[in-house]
């Protein structure tokens, strides 16, 4: 490595968030920069590990060491090089993922990890501004054609990779805005959006063709697709809501959380909502139902608004505030994480279940009743919990915001159409992402439930790489081992 003493010399250090009271009245980005001079030396603690078990902490298969060695020695076309090879969007990841690699570091046996998510970001951006990434449209066509149906995180990356071989690909969106997740799930103060609007404009100059308003199983037929498609990649995400069943759920002001995120990221890409249709926090009293990062883009959406006040409710017990003797390294911990929206102001409080709503004469929620829950783990290992007599509390609640998850994908249209089959939970049953019908592949949530956005582009490209192989009897996209193997060697 550049530094084998760095990780002895330097400590973790991330950039400071702007202030509180500036960044609630705006939705830009949080983070500000870390200096070249600060980089650098978060780079350097990269260790000479032997072992280096961030390659399996990440579902990419990014081969870190490498590219942190090359930010150290400041040559930032090789970091690049090595970072894009495995993943197509490391200025998506390097904003939002969980950084499950950083979980996985040796260096976080004993001490923090290194900040493998902000180099990234960091790659990524500095790749762009030096000019290293080009549209890179392919030299030869092969004559095959691929629809893309959903333009998420698995659906950009499935289209990138096959485009990149030679594929003539359309990608079909429901939505008016490409992105999926990315555009209307995620909100701007994590995910600014010009940085995915940078990127399609990219994939449209590299021969991709996108087409929005374009919803196959309801205004554009299935068959049309089938018929005029070699291959056809399923990746609509996971978006039928977990829905919670309670006396009063049907009082006016309690919204998924999504339906909440989506409608304020159109508000804030300057469209105009229904008056109708409008769902905002200002000066109400909000209840988030979810302790998960939806829940918490809900808080921070919030207090944008002007919320009142802003209360998250988990059903689970309150985690621990590190590791324990069931999750140690190089396992995902399931600890305590705080996000910038709790930074901001917020009741958080855990082990809770909600018992009914109640509403004014009009039918609008006005408090949501509680109760304390004890947790027990059964023979089977199952956790099951019972609700504590005498715990019940009543909250003022003028908006409610369910954020529990997601069940499976809408079968209603074109799942129902395909007719392809669905595994136990009610996702697109796959084999090597290959689904029951001969020409038709999944991947992304879609394909293995609800889950990460890094996944997400993980899935997209090994899809990616089994329809190469459908088409053309082989393929020279890599797979995620295949990657690492070639970059080590």
């Amino acid at each position: 490595m550049g530094k084998p003493t760095g990780f002895k010399e330097y400590s973790r250090e991330l950039p400071k968030n702007r202030p509180v009271e500036e960044r609630i009245h705006d939705h830009k980005e949080i983070p500000t920069e870390l200096s070249a001079e600060k980089l650098n030396q978060q780079a350097a603690r990269c260790m000479d590990c032997g072992v280096p078990f961030c390659h399996s902490g990440c579902p990419l298969g990014n081969v870190i060491p490498e590219f942190n060695n090359a930010v150290y020695r400041e040559h930032w076309d090789e970091a690049a090089e090595i970072l894009f090879s495995t993943n197509n969007f490391p200025e998506f990841t390097g904003r939002i993922c969980p950084a499950p690699c950083e979980a996985s570091c040796v260096l976080g046996i004993n001490k923090p990890p290194v900040t493998i998510e902000l180099i990234e970001k960091n790659i990524a951006e500095k790749a762009f501004e030096l000019g290293l990434i080009q549209p890179q449209a392919p030299k030869n066509r092969t004559g095959k054609k691929v629809a893309v149906i959903g333009s998420g995180p698995s659906g950009l990356a499935a289209a990138a990779q096959l485009n990149s071989v030679g594929h003539t690909v359309n990608v079909y969106e429901r939505a008016d805005r490409i992105g999926g997740l990315l555009t209307y799930g995620i909100p701007d103060f994590k995910l600014e959006k010009w940085v995915v609007e940078r990127r399609v404009e990219l994939m449209k100059q590299e021969g991709i063709v996108f087409k929005t308003n374009a919803n196959v199983g309801v205004n554009i037929p299935t068959e049309d697709v089938l018929d005029q498609y070699d291959a056809v990649v399923l990746c609509g995400g996971s978006t039928v809501p977990r829905d919670i069943h309670v006396p009063g759920r049907e009082l006016e002001g309690i919204h998924f959380a999504m339906d909440f995120l989506t409608q304020e990221n159109k508000r804030v890409a300057g469209d105009n909502i229904p008056v109708d249709e409008t769902i905002v926090a200002t000066d109400k009293h909000v209840i988030v139902i979810g302790g998960g990062d939806t829940g918490s883009d809900c808080v921070g959406t919030s207090h944008r608004h002007g919320a009142k006040s802003v209360t998250q409710i988990e059903l689970l017990e309150k985690p621990a505030d590190k590791r324990g003797i069931d999750d140690p390294w190089p396992l995902w911990p399931a600890k305590l994480r705080t996000s910038s929206s709790h930074e901001e102001g917020c009741n958080r409080q855990w082990a809770l279940n909600t018992v009914s709503f109640q509403g004014d004469a009009s039918g609008h929620v006005k408090t949501i009743k509680l109760v304390e829950v004890s947790w027990k783990t059964a023979e089977n290992g199952r956790k099951t919990f019972e609700p504590i007599p005498g715990t019940e509390v009543e909250l003022p609640c003028d908006l409610a915001l369910l954020a529990v998850g997601f069940l499976h994908p809408q079968k209603e249209g074109l799942l129902t159409h395909l007719g392809v089959d669905l595994d136990i939970r009610g996702n697109v049953k796959a084999n090597k992402y290959q689904t029951s019908l001969d020409k038709v592949f999944t991947a992304g949530d879609m394909h293995r439930g609800q889950s990460l956005v890094v996944w997400a582009i993980s899935e997209g490209r090994e899809a990616a790489r089994e329809v190469d192989v459908y088409l053309q009897g082989e393929s020279i996209l890599e797979s995620k081992n295949q990657s690492i193997t070639a970059l080590n060697g």
